[in-house]
């Protein structure tokens, strides 16, 4: 297993929100999740996993891995060493339960650290993956750019992430979705009321398409492309390094 330095819970700053409020969703996170995106959100993470696949990656690393759920499809790789890492406890403690049922203690290791500051050397990964987690960072370049610091040259970054559809009527009746009925569900099924709104609040303020393309450039990624899914609510990007 890579070297891991150890987290503290000082190292937080103004992020102990966001990890308190997954905290206390975890629980309910995988089940909701499936209802909010009609189960959609399953066919993404297997594109995501083709395309990291394709490079025969032997090391991954699945940043904002939550309950682990892609991390546990990127066992289907031929990595031999996957590790995903979240800033919540509580989201780690689930996926832990998952990996074990599925026997791939041996494959997977889940870590808690912070996104914008990786207890990982430099060049440590063939591939690194972030599904709907980039729009939680605090700081968006800084994550990128912890990111781009510990994957190899020549290795695969694939972001999945939600979006705004561009033409009517879909980009309405995704406005609509997003800011009534998903925090409505949420509502209905989680302990935290707040944390629903909050994550289609983000995703309707978070940078897209060709703006998160340009921003992946900045940093110094090469060879970007985006992939829009679903009629635009969610899309892949695939760069390298």
């Amino acid at each position: 297993m890579l070297k891991v330095k150890p987290y503290k819970d000082s190292d937080l700053g103004k992020k102990e929100q966001v990890a308190k409020m997954f905290d206390t969703i975890s629980e309910d996170y995988d089940g909701l999740n499936r209802v909010i995106s009609f189960g959609i959100d399953v066919k993404w993470r297997k594109k995501v996993v083709q395309m990291v696949g394709a490079s025969n990656p032997d090391t991954i690393l699945d940043i904002a891995t939550g309950t682990g759920d892609l991390a546990i499809n990127l066992a289907q790789t031929t990595a031999s060493q996957i590790v995903g890492l979240d800033i919540s406890n509580g989201m780690l403690e689930v996926g832990k339960e998952k990996i074990k049922k599925r026997g791939l203690n041996s494959k997977i290791e889940m870590v808690l650290g912070d996104s914008e500051n990786l207890p990982f050397s430099d060049n440590s990964f063939d591939a690194i993956t972030v599904a709907f987690g980039v729009r939680n960072f605090e700081t968006l370049e800084n994550g990128l750019k912890e990111i781009f610091r510990v994957l190899k040259p020549g290795g695969t970054f694939v972001i999945l992430e939600t979006s705004v559809p561009t033409k009517t009527p879909f980009k309405q009746g995704y406005n609509l979705y997003t800011k009534n009925i998903m925090p409505f569900i949420g509502k209905l099924f989680s302990k935290d009321r707040s944390a629903y709104k909050y994550l289609s609040e983000s995703a309707s303020v978070f940078p897209y398409g060709e703006a998160l393309n340009n921003i992946l450039r900045k940093i110094g990624f090469i060879n970007v492309e985006d992939f829009p899914q679903t009629l635009g609510v969610a899309t892949i990007y695939k760069s390298s390094k």
